[in-house]
């Protein structure tokens, strides 16, 4: 069952405090907008994983990994699990923390950017996104190899 954006938001502050009380530990790994153009969204994914994996600093892992694809990521094991955060409390935690943090660079994003209405649909091509990018154009913030926006780069 998906979570609510306020219900990620209670989530990630209980998270939070497990990590300030050091019973929890978790890092980001962030893939930029030129990584994803370059490598594609699943390879710039599994970037940001390896990203978040090094911060660690563990010779001895094992790797939950939410969905169907690998990392092959030095000598650690691993697991793949479809539909992971329904089924592990990892994934789950790793999921809220993700999207929380997606959901503030948003957030963000639309107050220097305010006519592309990124705080109501955190990065989703909605119909007031759309106006947004044919009124105003594309920024160095979108997918250049996203096909609407190679379609209004291209015309």
């Amino acid at each position: 069952k998906k979570l609510s954006e306020k219900k990620r938001e209670v989530s990630f502050k209980f998270l939070q405090n497990l990590k300030k009380d050091n019973i929890i530990e978790y890092h980001l790994g962030i893939a930029n907008v030129e990584e994803i153009d370059q490598l594609n969204i699943l390879e710039a994914t599994k970037l940001s994983m390896k990203r978040a994996v090094d911060k660690f600093n563990m010779e001895n892992a094992y790797l939950l990994i939410d969905g169907n694809f690998s990392l092959n990521y030095k000598s650690y094991r691993e697991q793949s699990v479809i539909k992971g955060d329904g089924k592990s409390l990892s994934i789950a935690a790793a999921s809220i923390i993700a999207k929380v943090y997606r959901d503030r660079f948003m957030i963000k994003l639309s107050k220097k950017f305010s006519n592309y209405a990124w705080d109501r649909n955190f990065g989703y091509g909605t119909k007031a996104h759309f106006e947004g990018l044919k009124k105003f154009g594309v920024t160095s913030h979108h997918r250049k190899g996203f096909k609407p926006i190679h379609k209004i780069l291209s015309s």
